[in-house]
């Protein structure tokens, strides 16, 4: 009934949502439930006044109460006495009517940073379905976005839970590990809308994390050495998806997102990047966002040849073509010494002035059909002066 707008706000010219709010504070799961339900249906098309619910009903403090419930409830479970099934529909309820409060109410996101904690603990315990983004998974993550994750506001914590003492990394793993699966179980098409919010997520995370999870991060994320026996991309290693998700054409958000917590890994440094990813996956990034090509990806690339045959050794230190040491095609982010070799010797001279004269017949003969009006290159290149005559 109350999906109808109309409904909805005669719901709440009776009186009603106040009522509701009250209810919250029982601890009951039937009216958490009916409760965070009715109250999320009226974040869409009502007058509803929200802060006098926070200010007169208590709603954030009964929303963090039962959260710390679920929480509680979860750390308990084992696979022989899971959570029931209405509890974790009471929660996905109270996580959504959560996304919505801190969506159109941001001032109020602070009053929900103690939340943090308990979703935390809930994410660490809950069993990760196949495929994982699915109700209460979904729910967790896009409750995170919207709170205020450094608790720079409201210092409720000593220590910030997204980073514990007994495992700082631990909430980035089971993030990271979310996201693996994922990549592996839906579309890109399904990704675009499933998977931005978490990859969202984890930017936001790797933004301010202490270093050491910041280099434990870039691990998890980035291709790895091993993976530079092919190109980049190339393989079924959680970087290669995303790499791969960072040109996808079907999924637009997703691809933007992807590609900035691939630059936020490398430090934000154009040249990092591409060493990172490979000029191929960097190119179209770097060019979009008006930031600086590196000159020395661009060197490496058009003139790879040249320096090659030429002797002159590189600078690791200022070239894209090295990492650890070892060479590495910039634009593919292959190893060079893994590089298929080259299929027959250099052209000699005579085998080249052979190729100029069947393209000079070639584009002769597609001159003179009428078809399209194209100007033989060989033709052109001769007025110019760049053929000499050889006796």
């Amino acid at each position: 009934m109350l999906l109808e707008p109309s409904t909805r706000q005669i719901f709440v010219d009776l009186g009603f949502a106040p009522k509701a709010a009250e209810r919250l504070k029982n601890d009951n799961r039937d009216d958490e439930f009916l409760g965070s339900r009715l109250l999320f249906l009226t974040t869409y098309d009502t007058n509803l006044d929200f802060a006098d619910l926070f200010s007169h009903n208590q709603l954030a403090e009964s929303i963090n109460t039962n959260l710390s419930r679920h929480a509680k409830i979860f750390s308990k479970s084992t696979p022989k006495a899971p959570v029931p099934v209405f509890n974790v529909l009471a929660l996905s309820e109270t996580l959504k009517l959560l996304f919505n409060l801190t969506q159109y109410y941001p001032e109020q996101a602070p009053t929900f940073t103690k939340s943090l904690l308990p979703i935390l603990k809930i994410l660490a315990n809950v069993k990760i379905p196949a495929p994982p983004l699915q109700s209460p998974i979904t729910y967790l993550i896009n409750s995170l976005l919207n709170l205020d994750l450094e608790d720079k506001k409201a210092r409720h914590f000593t220590q910030n839970p997204l980073f514990p003492k007994f495992d700082a990394n631990n909430n980035a793993d089971r993030m990271v590990h979310i996201l693996d699966a994922a990549v592996r179980q839906y579309t890109e098409e399904q990704l675009e809308q499933l998977a931005t919010p978490l990859v969202s997520l984890i930017r936001r995370i790797y933004d301010f994390a202490p270093d050491t999870v910041k280099l434990h991060m870039r691990y998890l994320l980035l291709p790895s050495n091993e993976e530079r026996t092919q190109p980049l991309g190339k393989s079924n290693t959680l970087s290669a998806h995303l790499l791969r998700l960072s040109t996808s054409p079907v999924a637009p958000s997703l691809r933007e997102v992807v590609s900035n917590l691939l630059f936020e890994l490398s430090n934000r440094d154009a040249t990092s990047f591409v060493r990172n990813v490979g000029y191929g996956f960097a190119s179209g990034f770097l060019l979009t966002h008006d930031l600086p090509v590196p000159e020395n990806a661009l060197e490496a690339w058009s003139t790879d040849t040249e320096e090659k045959n030429s002797g002159e050794p590189e600078d690791p230190g200022e070239k894209v073509t090295n990492v650890d040491g070892v060479e590495i095609n910039p634009v593919t982010g292959q190893r060079r010494d893994m590089e298929l070799a080259d299929i027959g010797a250099e052209m000699t001279e005579e085998e080249k002035e052979r190729e100029a004269e069947r393209l000079f017949v070639l584009f002769e003969r597609l001159r003179a059909t009428g078809v399209v009006n194209v100007e033989n290159p060989v033709t052109r290149a001769r007025q110019l002066g760049r053929f000499e005559e050889i006796e």
